[in-house]
């Protein structure tokens, strides 16, 4: 079922949120500590501010009302950013980050390692390669977590 709600939730508010100059990144639906919560994670070039956030939340929230994609089960609805550091999920996710220092975490080690660092190269549907002092290519279905290299 949560699955049916996140994408009838991303198919009705992607072109909304589009249109309001954000990009919908990914939505959320699950159990937190609060209960039911209904995310919706959204970006921009510009970055994502609480005004941002308020904006959109304002917009979708009496269209959730009448969609009722939860068929009246209570949720807590939010509108949030995931970060500077948010993980790369998405061919968009690769292309914003190509010639950038990332992070791969693997499932399983190769050649003894399961963490890697290096520069992103380039990527495909089912590949991406980075260079870290020598060119490694990784499938997509065996990296665990990809995550920009933040330096302040």
């Amino acid at each position: 079922m949560s699955i049916k709600i996140k994408d009838v939730c991303t198919e009705k508010f992607q072109p909304i949120i589009e249109k309001m100059g954000y990009e919908l990144v990914e939505v959320f639906y699950g159990k937190q500590k609060d209960g039911m919560n209904l995310i919706f994670y959204i970006d921009s070039p510009n970055g994502i501010t609480i005004d941002d956030c308020e904006k959109v939340h304002r917009m979708i929230d009496p269209i959730l009302d009448d969609l009722n994609p939860t068929n009246d089960s209570p949720y807590i609805l939010s509108v949030s950013s995931l970060g500077i550091d948010r993980p790369l999920k998405s061919g968009r996710d690769f292309d914003r980050n190509i010639g950038k220092e990332i992070e791969v975490t693997l499932f399983a080690k190769i050649n003894g390692k399961k963490n890697y660092k290096g520069v992103l190269l380039s990527h495909d549907e089912k590949f991406f390669t980075i260079d870290n002092k020598e060119i490694q290519q990784f499938e997509k279905d065996k990296v665990a977590h990809v995550a920009p290299v933040i330096k302040f």
